[in-house]
């Protein structure tokens, strides 16, 4: 019998290459058109522009062997992100960083300066019970109304003071004038796309692969499944539906050049959506290729039925019906669950890749031992 792999984005397909290039036939099957789950990437028939059609996804990471696997199926071009923000009528850059502060401010500080300055707005609060409280101790008030809380509002669908202290992971301040938005060693987006990279990597031995084919549809038995579609839905949703967050797109085509840069945040509350964002400069070796540029609005809301989901919300209701769906995934045979949405949690594409990796490792030594592999590698 075969291994089914359920989801052909980035976990199901490094899954299914390591089954296949040690030498096991695999079946995997996506039920949308195309390959690489969310982070699909494809020329605009309208503009030529390489889109991100999900949002935008840039790869970033320290993992040397996540790095070494990613180049040996796509040809990855450096790219560093910034962002850029408009909050109260201000144009700044994101994260907060020196230049932020002293453009807000009207200042003209130095590192020490700023870190004592900022230190004498932060509110002593020793154990911050939600985001809202872990911003005014981490930045102070002003900065905190300015870029977070009406953007945070937006992105979540609620108060800040109802989201966990622990979405605000890091100090989300430099203090010098570094405005990179991540601080991994490698950054870089494939020159061809995701999707091509997608299809590079699933271009294993012993694998088939089949589009537009709902696992559901299958009749075939297999030895086991991997499964990286939605938990909940795995199980038809008997529990009830786990919360995501969804976003929909506005698309807008102009001439030449529309904002000047990849990613505008609008952190205003009273502005709908949340960002804009321009596709051709997540290109920027072919963006002046185009005479016209794409660009897309977002939106952030509660997912639907029928939705795509992106953001797990993972409060307190969703985190006990998680815990419900774990016991049944538990007593499962013959099933793992895997990626993003398998396990319930926002992965980086470097750390899907990474926990892909890994779970591949054991899997192999579990078959090699003749032992049924887990119903999850990594606990949800």
């Amino acid at each position: 019998m075969r291994y089914c792999v359920v989801g052909a984005g980035l976990s199901g397909a490094v899954i299914a290459r390591s089954l296949g290039e040690a030498g096991h036939k695999v079946l995997v099957v996506d039920e949308r058109s195309h390959l690489g789950g969310n982070c699909h990437s494809a020329r605009d028939p309208e503009t030529g522009v390489m889109t991100h059609i999900y949002g935008p996804h840039i790869f970033h990471t320290s993992n040397e062997r996540v790095w070494s696997y990613v180049t040996r199926f796509a040809e990855m071009r450096p790219y560093n992100h910034r962002v850029v923000a408009v909050a109260k009528s201000g144009v700044y850059s994101l994260p907060l960083n020196l230049m932020t502060i002293n453009q807000f401010f009207k200042r003209c500080m130095g590192p020490a300066e700023a870190r004592a300055f900022i230190a004498s707005k932060v509110r002593k609060i020793e154990e911050p019970r939600n985001f809202e409280e872990q911003a005014l101790a981490l930045m102070g008030e002003e900065l905190y109304e300015a870029f977070f809380k009406g953007y945070t509002s937006k992105q979540w669908g609620m108060s800040p003071t109802d989201l966990p202290a622990s979405v605000l992971k890091r100090l989300p301040a430099r203090f010098d004038y570094n405005d990179s938005y991540f601080a991994h060693h490698y950054q870089a987006i494939p020159s061809g796309g995701y999707t091509a990279m997608a299809e590079n990597i699933l271009r294993a031995p012993n694998v088939e692969v089949r589009l537009n084919c709902r696992f559901e549809e299958l009749s075939e038995n297999f030895a086991h499944v991997f499964y990286s579609g939605p938990l909940d839905r795995f199980f038809g949703f008997r529990l009830g539906r786990l919360g995501y967050r969804t976003l929909d797109f506005e698309r807008m085509i102009d001439k030449g050049d529309f904002q000047g840069a990849a990613v505008i945040n609008y952190c205003d509350a009273d502005v709908p959506f949340t960002r804009i964002t321009e596709h051709k400069y997540f290109a920027p070796w072919e963006k002046d290729n185009f005479d016209m540029t794409l660009c897309y609005r977002e939106y952030s809301r509660a997912a639907g039925a029928q939705d795509i989901p992106y953001y797990p919300i993972r409060l307190a209701n969703e985190q006990k019906l998680l815990r419900s769906y774990i016991e049944l995934a538990q007593a499962t045979e013959k099933v793992s669950f895997v990626g993003r949405l398998g396990t319930y949690r926002y992965l980086d594409m470097d750390v899907t890749i990474e926990e892909a990796l890994a779970a591949s490792d054991r899997l192999l030594e579990l078959i090699a031992r003749g032992e049924a592999p887990p119903s999850f590698f990594v606990e949800p």
